[in-house]
């Protein structure tokens, strides 16, 4: 059976490779000759692409579900003992796997591209599919070479060494991978587009037009993988946080900062033709960062600069960055100047000009991030000294930042196009910073003088407000059926303003939770009790369960609000057969008011050490965070038209682009 999967899983890899390459041979050729070239012959080569990448993740999927300790990847990554849930999401759960997810999902959008190429005069499609075919072969190749999960084993073990404990132990990771990599991934189609584009020397709206749909739902897929990105390191690795700025969190981020400036400029240049060359040096930009974040997550270099060396993923993802770079700005100067677009924003007191702002502002935010990322490793690469960068710089330069991107949020989308007078403004915006400033007063005479926590309601106040003004002023009739048009007429806006409101209670809910929180540990025997957040905290006794491949013993830390019992948290270590440490994982109680959090750091018997955390409106960070991803998955339901048949660039037009 090893023999059989092995050969399928590697034939599979290697039938994508091929198709790939005859993909970009074919695309580019029709770019330039359609006539030379035939459709079928494009569809059967995706669909060969397609087939390759499904056969590989068959072939390992099955090896998983059927404990084949025979292929490497199985007897490196895999027990007997592992249920059948965690056996699934096994083959993302590791390096080779992982690329093998890469070629399924890159597989997928280019057949979701096929189908946009009706015909071969279609040049701007063919080109693209070209593209795509080209960013196929390295990573088809990878699976087949470098990156191969499908080598046989000489002499299979009985049961294998089991695979990561921290991603066999929560849910999520059946989502957070996945989604990550349909945004990293989705990403190659607006690529993909605007490299033909400049091969064309063809500027114009269509590229963006033709784009729009996998934007979205790259930007939005990525937005969620953040969010259950944050919300695992919270509900499972206890150290009582979200978001520690660590070099694999910020890989992810970074594209998504940059990604969020396109689709926002991706506006301006289709309702006033300008930003052209901007756009498509955001979306190379973008595209190039989506390698770059795998490098760092999969290359383990983060970890050790020199520990990529081990293996040689890490030069080829690095290789490839760089010739993605290269050859992407290359092209661009060689060819930017032809389609770069004359008009300018005639005041930064407009719309377009507030978009350009906030283009800069999150451009300079993914800039400081990659510069804190990248620079302990380039400094231990050209000097062999070890520095770290650590949050205090991260927080202290995305504090200011945050602020900024806020204030230009709340005005930009309610300015109008060309030029804003001050009248205009005041009128828009008068209503808004008036309960803006009200809930302001409000936090300050609560007793809270924290001045991050008062900035933050002013502006998260605002800018809800705003919008509620706008929603009420362009609302013809005080209807639900009427609203419900507005919103389903006008989705591009209306989900760029859920969006924002998603970003401003993501927003709120850091500063409060972070500026208000409360935090005490204790050492408690058997029966003692403590006293935090208003309530007493007794340790009542601890429990062990047994599943067949880990031991979890957990403590009932039980929590009375006088002689009621409010709520038992069961804080817990977890064993596991192949892991010498136990992995701790918390209690998390969700009040309407904030979360309880509760974890561990020693458990006898008799005796627990705990750390207690309140942390005031934490939850809306999640609900926050499902808005902002769900502004973008409104934005891309709207009426879907086929696209139109190929013809020259045209001036732009007024269509909308989602907006973030």
């Amino acid at each position: 059976m090893s023999m059989v999967l092995g050969a399928a899983g590697w034939t599979g890899a290697a039938l994508g490779a091929v198709s790939s390459l005859v993909l970009a041979v074919l695309g580019l050729r029709a770019q330039r000759h359609p006539e030379a070239v035939d459709r079928a012959h494009l569809r059967a080569a995706v669909y060969c692409v397609l087939g390759g990448a499904v056969l590989s993740m068959a072939a390992l999927e099955t090896a998983l579900l059927t404990d084949d300790f025979g292929i490497s990847y199985v007897a490196e990554n895999h027990q007997l003992s592992t249920n059948w849930f965690y056996s699934v999401t096994g083959a993302w759960s590791a390096l080779e796997g992982s690329i093998v997810l890469w070629t399924l999902v890159l597989a997928g959008f280019t057949a979701a591209v096929l189908r946009q190429v009706r015909t071969t005069e279609d040049r701007l499609g063919t080109g693209a599919l070209g593209i795509m075919g080209l960013v196929g072969i390295f990573f088809f190749g990878l699976v087949a070479t470098v990156a191969n999960p499908f080598t046989l084993v000489a002499t299979p073990p009985v049961d294998g060494a089991g695979g990561n404990p921290l991603l066999q132990d929560h849910v999520l990771v059946a989502f957070h991978p996945p989604l990550l990599y349909l945004g990293y991934v989705g990403f190659t189609v607006p690529f993909a587009f605007a490299m033909s584009a400049l091969l064309l020397r063809q500027g114009g709206v269509d590229w963006l037009r033709r784009t729009r749909r996998a934007n979205l739902v790259a930007w939005a897929s990525l937005t969620g993988g953040l969010v259950l990105g944050a919300w695992w390191s919270y509900e499972v690795l206890g150290w009582g946080g979200y978001w520690a700025w660590d070099p694999v969190e910020n890989a992810a981020l970074i594209p998504w900062l940059v990604a969020t400036a396109f689709i926002h400029s991706a506006i301006v240049q289709i309702k006033r033709g300008m930003l052209q060359a901007w756009n498509f040096v955001l979306v190379l930009a973008t595209f190039a960062l989506t390698i770059l974040g795998t490098f760092l997550t999969r290359s383990s270099v983060v970890v050790s600069v020199h520990s990529f060396s081990q293996s040689p993923i890490g030069p080829a993802l690095l290789g490839f960055f760089v010739l993605v770079l290269v050859g992407g700005f290359t092209l661009f100067a060689l060819r930017g100047e032809r389609i770069a677009s004359m008009a300018r924003p005639e005041s930064l007191v407009s719309r377009e000009g507030a978009f350009l702002v906030n283009n800069l502002i999150l451009s300079l935010f993914a800039f400081v991030v990659l510069l804190g990322t990248v620079y302990p490793i380039l400094v231990e690469a050209f000097t062999g000294n070890q520095v770290s960068v650590g949050r205090p710089f991260f927080d202290r330069m995305a504090v200011p930042l945050s602020f900024a991107l806020l204030l230009a949020m709340g005005a930009g989308p309610f300015m109008p196009y060309r030029r804003a007078t001050a009248a205009v403004v005041w009128t828009r915006l008068r209503w808004p910073l008036l309960a803006g400033s009200a809930a302001a007063a409000a936090v300050v005479l609560a007793g809270i003088r924290s001045v991050g926590v008062v900035v933050v309601v002013l502006l998260v106040v605002t800018i809800a407000a705003a919008s509620l003004r706008h929603f009420l002023v362009t609302l013809p009739v005080a209807t639900p059926r009427a609203a419900l048009n507005l919103l389903t007429g006008q989705r591009a806006f209306w989900g760029g303003q859920v969006a924002h409101l998603g970003v401003a209670l993501v927003a709120l809910a850091i500063a409060v939770s972070g500026g208000l929180a409360t935090r005490a540990e204790a050492t408690l025997d058997l029966g003692d009790s403590v006293e935090f957040a208003g309530y007493t905290v007794t340790f009542e006794t601890t429990e062990e369960h047994r599943e067949p491949d880990r031991l979890i013993t957990d403590a009932h830390m039980v929590f009375r609000s006088g002689d009621q019992v409010a709520f038992v948290a069961t804080p817990r270590l977890t064993a596991f057969g192949n892991q010498p440490q136990a992995i701790g994982a918390p209690s998390v109680w969700t009040r309407p008011g904030g979360d309880i959090y509760v974890a561990l750091s020693n458990l006898d018997p008799q005796t627990v050490s705990v750390n207690l955390y309140q942390y005031p409106l934490m939850s809306w960070l999640w609900v926050g965070g499902v808005l902002i991803a769900a502004g973008g998955v409104w934005a891309l339901g709207g009426r879907r038209r086929r696209e139109p048949l190929p013809r020259p660039a045209a001036e732009p037009t007024v269509e909308v682009v989602g907006r973030a």
